[in-house]
């Protein structure tokens, strides 16, 4: 039997869902232009669930202009995710947003080297981005189609593309330790012999000469190779001298398996560029993720 109590005491009221959608949404994007254009709203429709949600529970869940969580705002988030997670497990009723879908397309030692290292934490950082990569080789016109950010390696004088430098190295003489016993040990840089010189368009060898004083041209002959990781690979199998950049050859340094053969290091012409076209950086997923890389590279 009903008691006088709880006939007096008030149902505490539960939000609308599409204010739980829209808090979720805008969470997870950080964009009310995004989060109207996910949930087909008018962006002033999303600021109005916001703040008629914020006037139901009592509580700011958003603290500043970025739309960063306040402390509120967090504990309340696990709790809609959970809630909308289990309305998601029936069949036929609301479910929640779906990530964002991010495609890169880089260069192959690089990804190897320089970014698949820190892609974990990425991954914890933003969880609600799902990023698909690619692989590029400019050099072979392989290109990745349709994606959204791109990693280049060059001058930076990139007309059809926006672009901002990520990544800027050294570069010196590497090879196997069983090559410069053969061959070695040099004292002085002219005691090289350019025959045993292996060459990439991607690195040229004009730079370490001109640091190391030598008058010497561009190699014409020997081995070429369009990607530094298998001019690496080369040079650790004893077929030559390669000119690498000390960050991308880190892995063959650390191993062992390449040396210096000088302490003499040149700034490479060079440099990693991240690229996108007009537009792109209007969508947060590829803010994230240039923001995060520019803060990742050493």
């Amino acid at each position: 039997m009903t008691s006088p109590a709880d006939i007096a005491a008030p149902l505490r009221r539960i939000p609308p869902i599409q204010c739980l959608l829209t808090f979720e949404a805008l969470a997870r994007l950080r964009s009310v232009t995004l989060t109207a254009e996910e949930l087909c709203v008018t962006p002033s429709a999303v600021s109005h669930r916001v703040k008629q949600l914020e006037q139901i529970i009592g509580t700011r869940l958003f603290g500043r202009a970025d739309f960063s969580l306040t402390t509120d705002g967090i504990a309340y988030l696990a709790n809609v995710r959970e809630g909308l997670g289990a309305l998601q497990r029936f069949p036929g009723l609301a479910s929640a947003p779906g990530k964002r879908r991010l495609k890169l397309a880089v260069t192959p030692t690089f990804a190897r080297v320089m970014l698949i290292p820190r892609l974990r934490h990425f991954r914890e950082a933003y969880p609600e981005i799902d990023l698909a990569l690619q692989i590029s080789i400019p050099l072979m016109d392989v290109v990745a189609e349709d994606a959204d950010l791109v990693v280049r390696y060059g001058s930076g004088h990139y007309a059809d593309m926006e672009h901002s430098e990520i990544a800027r190295d050294v570069v010196t003489p590497l090879a196997s330790p069983a090559w410069l016993r053969e061959h070695g040990p040099f004292e002085r840089p002219d005691e090289l012999d350019p025959e045993t010189l292996l060459r990439s368009p991607l690195e040229p060898w004009r730079s370490w000469f001109s640091a190391a004083g030598l008058p010497w041209q561009e190699p014409s002959g020997g081995s070429q190779f369009n990607d530094v990781g298998l001019m690496c690979d080369a040079a650790a199998a004893g077929m030559g001298v390669a000119l690498v950049r000390l960050k991308l050859g880190a892995p063959w340094v650390e191993n062992g398996t390449l040396v210096r053969l000088f302490d003499l290091d040149a700034p490479s012409p060079h440099a990693h560029y991240l690229c996108w076209r007009t537009g792109a950086m209007d969508r947060w997923e590829c803010a994230a993720f240039a923001d995060w890389l520019h803060k990742s590279m050493p």
